[in-house]
């Protein structure tokens, strides 16, 4: 099953706990403070495999979380690092924001990207030994890991797309140029996913061509099969568009020209405006009959598309549409790499992100930076406690309480633990 598009939610590992400890030796008195740092989480990189041609095993599994540092422990000893998790995907994927769309990396060549970092560890209580407080007892929490729902989105990379109604013979072409194996039948819409092929031109001479499944008109306000695969011809730096000269299916091949090309404005005037060479396939088929060819040959004239005749199903002219192609490749610029555009929203600061609000008769305080605080505090601990009343106060937290009009003896809850409020 061939899936392009997948939406996942990545979350990065917490950073382990800081570790509240104290040197024991026989015959060492007051051996000090020697808890040691928590690990870091585990990141959330994306990597690369070219083995992979599908997003399917994204369909079924949603979530994808790293291991969280462990916490530090006595003796000085750092908790260990969290793994990091390596999500592998095709080439071509791009990884988007759900949220607002924009790109966050494309993935086109071997550089693993970060797109959750994990969590920093919580320092030991080491750290905050001074010459005034010799037994700290109490050490920082780890931090938590970045998370973001993000959404995959396959691109297929190659340089040329082979474009045209169903059952023009793109399928067949593929087939005989490079050593791609596409099915190949006498009826509408066999190809139902998109076909790589490696095109070998001369010695170390190649191109990459991808057989797009058959466009209908309507394609790209999503109708038929064309809707779900305009997106793979957005990187090709040429298009080959194959028209059924014959009229074998009935159809008029200038009408397919143009109502092929409209699509293509419909989805993006940069794909519309993409070079092509028009290629009149299946003159097989007309004999001796030079007049529909001819009629061909002038339209792509009158429109500036280069004009090459031949039968892919009897070899006839293959050779000079695989020279002229890689001819006109060598003029275009490398295929398109998408930059990023995601710009990650600024933290607010410290005073907005506080919220306080009254609930029945609790004053309620909130906000991440707040969760961030209490968690760090030992309330077992005098100089803990000290730390957490100098840093509400000076955060305006006491002033904006007094201003919402908090009286002696009013409970108060702080992130998730409550106290009597005392001037």
């Amino acid at each position: 099953m061939f899936i392009d598009v997948a939406k996942i939610k990545i979350v990065a590992g917490k950073g382990g706990d800081g570790k509240v400890s104290f040197h024991r030796e026989k015959y060492i008195a007051s051996g000090g403070p020697d808890g040691g740092d928590g690990g870091r989480g585990g990141s959330v990189i994306f990597q690369v495999d070219n083995n992979l041609s599908t997003l399917l095993d994204f369909r079924y599994k949603k979530k994808y979380v790293a291991p969280d540092g462990e916490n530090g422990m006595g003796k000085r000893m750092k908790g260990k690092d969290g793994a990091d998790l390596v999500i592998r995907v095709p080439r071509g994927t791009l990884i988007r924001d759900q949220e607002t769309g924009q790109i966050l990396q494309d993935m086109s060549d071997d550089t693993p990207f970060v797109a959750a970092k994990g969590g920093n560890g919580g320092w030991g209580n080491t750290h905050f030994a001074t010459p005034t407080r010799q037994a700290p007892r109490f050490a920082k929490p780890g931090q938590p890991g970045a998370s973001l729902d993000v959404t995959l989105e396959l691109k297929l990379l190659a340089d040329v797309g082979l474009l045209g109604f169903p059952n023009v013979g793109k399928s067949t072409l593929l087939s005989m140029v490079s050593a791609a194996r596409p099915k190949i039948a006498n009826y509408h819409f066999t190809t139902l996913t998109p076909n790589l092929g490696v095109v070998r031109v001369g010695e170390e001479q190649s191109f990459v061509m991808a057989d797009i499944p058959g466009l209908i008109e309507g394609a790209s306000q999503g109708a038929g099969l064309g809707h779900d695969f305009l997106r793979h011809v957005d990187r090709c730096r040429l298009l080959l568009h194959l028209v059924d000269v014959s009229g074998s299916e009935g159809r008029d091949p200038i009408e397919d020209v143009e109502t092929i090309n409209a699509e293509l404005a419909g989805y993006s005037d940069l794909l519309a405006s993409r070079p092509q060479i028009l290629v009149a396939n299946k003159v097989d088929l007309l004999g001796d009959d030079r007049a529909p060819i001819e009629r061909l040959r002038a339209y792509a004239a009158e429109k500036g598309f280069d004009f090459l005749e031949l039968s892919a199903a009897t070899n006839q002219g293959v050779r000079a549409l695989v020279m002229k192609t890689w001819e006109t490749l060598q003029t275009l610029p490398p295929v398109i790499r998408y930059e990023p555009d995601f710009v990650p929203q600024t933290p607010a600061s410290n005073e907005r992100e506080i919220t306080i609000e009254k609930v029945e008769d609790y004053y309620v305080v909130g906000g991440a930076w707040v969760d961030k605080v209490m968690g760090s505090v030992n309330l077992d601990d005098y100089e803990s406690r000290q730390y957490m009343d100098r840093m509400l106060k000076n955060a305006g937290v006491y002033d904006r309480l007094e201003a919402m009009g908090v009286q002696e003896g009013d409970f108060v809850v702080i992130g998730d633990m409550e106290f009597e409020y005392v001037r």
